[in-house]
Parts: C-alpha cells; sequence; structure tokens
C-alpha cells in the first residue's frame, strides 16, 4: 500500500518523478485522471477541466468564466469536485497524486506521505532548460507564470502556502538529487510510513 502526494515546483521535474515511483511502487499515477473525472460532474468540456486544472495564466478567471455556463456552479464547486475525486481515488490507498493541493486536502489521510519537490530559483530555471530544450528567457518566464499559477491556486482555495514545509512529510530539493534518486528516497519513505501506521 502506497498513498503519495507529490507537490512540485517548476523546474524540479514532478512530471518525470511522479510516473517513475508510481511504476516502482506498481501503484496508479493520479494526474490527468482527475480533471478527467472531475469534468464528468461539471457542465464544462474535459478539454475546459484540462485547460484550468493548475494552469498559469489566469487560472482563477477561466474557471469562472466557464462554470459561469451554470449559476449554480461556482468555482467552491469546481474545487469540492477535485477534493471528492481525489479521496475517491485515494480511498484504495494506493496511488501517486501529483498537484491539485493534495496535501491539503488528503492530510487527515494517516496512510498518506506527503511530499515537495523544490530548489533554488536560479537551480530550477537552469533544470527546465535542460529538460525542456528552452533558452534563458522562456525558462524564467515559465518558472514565474507556472510558481504563480500553482502557488496562487493553493493559496486561493485553502488558504495555506504551497512552500510551507510544515504540509509535508519530506521536502527534497530536487535541483540538487537526481530525480531517479528522488523516486527511491520517497518509496523508502512511503515503504517506512506503510510499515509505522501497520505496526501502531
Amino acid at each position: 500500500m502506497a498513498l503519495i502526494t507529490l507537490s512540485a515546483s517548476y523546474g524540479t521535474g514532478g512530471g518525470r518523478v511522479g510516473p517513475d515511483l508510481a511504476e516502482l511502487l506498481d501503484v496508479p499515477f493520479l494526474d490527468r485522471a482527475i480533471p478527467t473525472a472531475v469534468a464528468d460532474h461539471l457542465p464544462v468540456s474535459q478539454d475546459e477541466v484540462l485547460a484550468h486544472d493548475e494552469s498559469p495564466g489566469g487560472l482563477l478567471a477561466r474557471i469562472r468564466s466557464s462554470l459561469a455556463l451554470s449559476p449554480e456552479h461556482d468555482e467552491d464547486y469546481f474545487r469540492l469536485e477535485t477534493e471528492r475525486v481525489l479521496r475517491e481515488q485515494a480511498a484504495n490507498g494506493n496511488a501517486v497524486v501529483l498537484g491539485r493541493a493534495a496535501a491539503v486536502v488528503l492530510r487527515d489521510d494517516q496512510r498518506a506521505l506527503h511530499v515537495r519537490l523544490d530548489g533554488p530559483v536560479d537551480a530550477r530555471i537552469a533544470q527546465a532548460m535542460a529538460l525542456e530544450g528552452l533558452d534563458l528567457q522562456e525558462a524564467e518566464r515559465r518558472l514565474k507564470q507556472n510558481d504563480k499559477a500553482r502557488e496562487g491556486y493553493v493559496r486561493h482555495f485553502y488558504g495555506v502556502d504551497a512552500r510551507d514545509p510544515r504540509l509535508y512529510h519530506l521536502v527534497i530539493d530536487a535541483t540538487a538529487i537526481p530525480s531517479g534518486a528522488c523516486v527511491e528516497l520517497i518509496a523508502v519513505a512511503a515503504r517506512a510510513r506503510e510499515h509505522a501506521a501497520a505496526t501502531m
């Protein structure tokens, strides 16, 4: 059994660490599955939900705009639907969940291991350039845009700072530690937490 929430700032390789970790632990990786499930319960298309899902550039404004198609559905409904899907998926106890403020939503789940991937801004920019083949200006632009959107999502809906280490059991500088080692560290921590929970 492994239930891991993964918060990853831009340039830390969360999109690589998450799937690799899920594969190593042989559990589902919940990323695109979440907005797809949310779309099933909202009066908007899957493409619209995907466009709003923690994406940069007017995230909250676009959520409001789409949900305005149905007056009874507002951004709180979007949040509640996302939370419902997270809890429903996590009920099985086996998953790696990337983003969606999952560490906050599932903070009371004693099975969960909450992990944050972060690093110095300059190092994250350099890593983004290497991973995505970007020039310096574009990497800087994307970092500012993504950090603002993701941190804004957590702050707006939950009133907390996504960078607060108190939200997590494990914080890793993923610019100093290679992604494969990050995966191994998280897997070891998850197994240790599982063992500790089983003996309590």
